[in-house]
């Protein structure tokens, strides 16, 4: 039976972000998802528990999700920083991942990797399998952790009781309602899902709950 991996959510304002820290219990080493404007709050995390960052995760490029990439980096440079090849350019491109849009740049450092569906990845000893979940941004993706349960980190694709924002550049409201419906509802039931804003949930409850899929 697999270990359930230890998980700690920072909340990055003024978005409410969430950043998580996932890493095996017994493990010095962890991967770092979405590190958001407030990195200070991933690396006292870090602190806390011994942890070296072995590798950076973005489910996509806007702003509140990359704006901690060059906090990591800086602490671990062979960390490798790993994006959707759909939203890389956003990293770099402070139009493209909205910051411009509220009035200061983020600047990532560029990409180390670029995934697409059917990857995996594997450091820290934990593997992670990326579904391809474009709609919120174009190049969306989400990164999937075998268990019991499963576990699905998510990015801004499905929340409690609710769903990603398509209206911003490059959005797609029915793309990401099918993208929810045949990739992530045939999941099991208890499989836990870890947002990008917002408390954590389940493939169960949302299927039956969530207003923006009723009849699911």
């Amino acid at each position: 039976m697999t270990v359930a991996p230890h998980i700690r959510t920072l909340v990055s304002m003024p978005f409410e972000e969430n950043s998580y820290v996932v890493w095996r219990p017994g493990s010095t080493e962890c991967v770092v998802i979405d590190p958001g404007l407030q990195p200070e709050l991933i690396e006292e995390c870090l602190r806390e528990e011994g942890l070296t960052v072995r590798a950076i995760l973005n489910t996509h490029g806007h702003a509140d999700h990359i704006a901690g990439n060059e906090s990591m980096k800086q602490l671990a440079p062979d960390a490798p920083l790993v994006i959707g090849a759909g939203d890389a350019r956003m990293l770099t491109d402070p139009e493209a991942n909205l910051s411009a849009m509220f009035g200061f740049a983020v600047l990532s450092p560029a990409a180390d990797q670029t995934v697409k569906e059917g990857d995996t990845i594997e450091a820290a000893g934990l593997v992670f399998r990326v579904l391809d979940l474009p709609g919120h941004s174009p190049g969306h993706v989400v990164f999937v952790q075998e268990g019991t349960p499963i576990r699905v980190f998510g990015g801004d694709v499905l929340f409690r009781g609710s769903i990603g924002r398509y209206d911003f550049p490059g959005g797609n409201g029915p793309l990401l309602l099918e993208g929810i419906r045949r990739k992530l509802f045939t999941l099991p039931a208890d499989t836990v899902v870890y947002p990008g804003h917002g408390p954590v949930t389940t493939i169960g409850h949302e299927k039956r709950t969530n207003p923006f899929l009723s009849g699911e």
